[in-house]
Formats: C-alpha cells, structure tokens, sequence
C-alpha cells in the first residue's frame, strides 16, 4: 500500500506513555506517515483537533497524573478511591471526541458506545454471558444486577448463591486496583488477600505488596470503603497452576483473531504481572490442556467469542481463567487495552508471527483501510464476518 493509498495515523493518548511511543514506532516501522498525536489533556478540556482523512485511535489515559487528577478527582494516584467519577468523566468525553472527529472528516478506529461496557465488569460479563461466553458465576452481572451496597450485601449475596469463595471488584477498576480475593469459613472467620493498603485515616492506596486482611472487621471496612464506587462480585474458580503457582492467560484478540497470549503465574491468587507474576510458559500450558484431552484452539475459540461480543472494539486483551486440571476456560475480563506486553511476538498461524501486539494492529489497520470498508471482524471457527 502507498502512502498517498494508507491510513494517515493519529492517536489520542499521554505523550509521554510507553504505549503511544510503541504505537508510534510500529507505524514508523510500517512506513506509514509520522502517528500524530493528540494529548488526552487536550480532549478532557475540550481543545483536542483531528484533520481530514486521519485514522484516529484511542489509547488509554492512564500513565499521566494530571489526566488522571481530572478524571478520578484525587491528587494522588496510587489512591484507590474515585473509579467510579473516572468512568462517568471518560465515558462522558468519548462521544465529544467521536463528534470532533466526524467534524474534521477523520475516522474513529473504534465504537465509542462499547468503553461504557467494557469499563463495567458488572455489564460487560452481562453481556459475555448473553453471547454463551463462559464467565464464573456472579450475583452481580448484567444490567438489572442489585446494587452492592458494602459488607452486608456482599455477605447477604454471597450466601444465597452458596458462593465461599469470591473476587470483590471494583466495576471500574483496572490492573488489580481495589481487587479482593475473600474466603468465608463460618461464623466471622473471614480473610481477603488484596494489594489494597489501609491507611490509618480510612484512605485507601494501591500497593505493589500483596497482602492479607485476616479478620471480619478488617475485610468489612475495605468492602464498605470501596462500596461507594461500585462493586462486581464473581465466584473464584479455582485455577490451573503451572510449576505449584496459579496461571492465568492473557490473550490479545485483534481483528477477531487470536493473535498473542502469555502466561500469568503468581503465589497468590492476583496473578497481574505488576503484583509479582510471573510469565510462565505457554508451551507447558498448551501441553498440559492436550494432556487434559482438551485442545488449544478450543481455548483460543473462547477468547474470540469473547471479543465478538464487542465487535466495534478491534483490539482486546481478554483474561482466560483455565480451571484446575487445564479442562475448561471461563473469562475473568475483557480488556479495552489490553495490549501493553512488551517483547511479545505472534501465536503461529494467527497471521502475526514475528510482530508484537502494536504491529500487529498497525498491520490490521493497514488491511481495513486497504478493503476501504467498515471495520469488521473475522471469527476463527465461521470465517464469517461480525460487522
């Protein structure tokens, strides 16, 4: 494709984030014109310019503190509390930006509709669940789900579902932040290992230490604190392990296909590589699921069915929970951005061996603007198209 023939790129994102400096560098390795970048600072205060004929991505706003004071409200960010105005300002700014966007006779790569469900753990399993996607039970999912109010609720439903073992989420959250994993035991004897830090004052703060609150009233008060934000609550499957540590994939969908996944092992049950995970080993993961007498591809399929209930996404990074015994996968999470694994090359035969996650989408909007159609998805075991 000739310059004067391709996409003419441009990126909503922080300046200075690894994730536009890796964007920016696929579409210079793909010799495409320079990706122009428009600063989320910029569309947050209503400033943010696009030009005629551009393709415009949205990366995400994280990584920036002043983006961050804007839409969470708090000057610190390793400060829990304010997921939920985070979501309400961010979801709020997407159909402004959509419209600056169709002013200028750009394009928008993605739907601007779906963040409000993907930002939405309680919505976006609603939704995977509609579509027969496996996900673990949850009291909490869809539209109509009650409304968790703190300890009592949690409690309350976690009973009536016959569920002793559960993650306690923040709907809004992202990379672990405000993530409970809670046992119950009987009467009071409750514990929740969380990398949520308690300050004395009753302020919350995401740490990189992975610890246990091990009474009732430890666990109430961080349930109670973080209620306010809005809560999912889904049954805790136990996981496959790999070398005695629990893992978990994250499997990276572009275009409707499989394209990248990697093993996440931990010691603990939060298995987010910033939280002490490890990467484990794909090829282990791929033998023991043919040892399990289930295969691959099967696991790849559910990943994919997962991003085509998205279909106006081009890229997500889904969380695969295989169960113990590598036999069944369910989804944990569907992830807008989902892609920062850096270092990461191409499943075989998923068309993007040798290229990382951001090539790997580089060269997706190279082939939708060269079929100078809508974007449109492609499933692994169809063939056929999700518009």
């Amino acid at each position: 494709m000739s310059l004067a023939t391709g996409p003419r790129p441009a990126v909503v994102g922080n300046p200075e984030s690894r994730r536009v400096r890796f964007f920016r560098e696929a579409v210079r390795a793909a010799g495409l014109p320079e990706a122009r970048v428009v600063p989320w600072l910029d569309v947050l205060r209503g400033r943010a310019e696009f030009r005629p004929g551009e393709t415009v991505r949205v990366d995400t706003p994280g990584e920036d503190p002043e983006v961050d004071r804007l839409l969470r409200g708090a000057d610190d960010p390793a400060r829990v509390e304010g997921s939920r105005r985070w979501y309400e300002r961010f979801t709020a700014a997407l159909p402004e930006l959509a419209a600056r966007v169709a002013e200028a006779g750009a394009t928008l790569v993605d739907d601007p509709a779906e963040p409000a469900v993907l930002f939405d753990k309680r919505l976006t399993h609603g939704r995977l669940r509609a579509a027969g996607v496996p996900v673990p039970d949850s009291p909490t999912s869809g539209p109509r789900a009650p409304r968790v109010g703190g300890w009592d609720d949690v409690r309350a439903l976690t009973a009536r579902a016959g569920l002793r073992r559960v993650f306690v989420k923040l709907a809004h959250g992202s990379s672990a932040s405000g993530v409970l994993a809670v046992e119950t035991a009987g009467a009071g004897r409750v514990q929740a290992t969380t990398s949520v830090e308690r300050a004395p004052d009753g302020r919350l703060f995401n740490s990189l230490r992975v610890r246990r609150y091990r009474t009732e009233a430890e666990v109430a008060a961080l349930v109670d604190a973080l209620a306010p934000d809005g809560l999912h609550v889904e049954r805790w499957l136990p996981k496959a392990a790999q070398d005695g540590r629990a893992a978990d994939l994250r499997v990276v969908v572009i275009g409707g296909r499989a394209t990248h996944a990697v093993v996440r092992t931990s010691r603990s049950p939060l298995t987010n590589l910033h939280l002490g995970g490890a990467r484990g080993d794909l090829t282990a993961a791929q033998e023991a699921v043919a040892a399990a007498g289930g295969r691959w591809s099967d696991a790849l399929d559910v990943c994919e069915r997962a991003a085509a209930a998205f279909p106006g996404t081009r890229c997500v990074g889904v969380d695969l929970l295989p169960t113990a015994g590598w036999r069944r996968f369910a989804v944990g999470e569907v992830n807008a951005f989902g892609d920062l694994l850096p270092g990461l090359t191409g499943l075989p035969g998923s068309g993007a061996e040798g290229q990382d996650t951001y090539a790997a989408q580089v060269a997706d909007l190279v082939r939708v603007t060269a079929a100078g159609r809508p974007h449109r998805s492609t499933s692994r075991t169809t063939g056929t198209s999700t518009p």
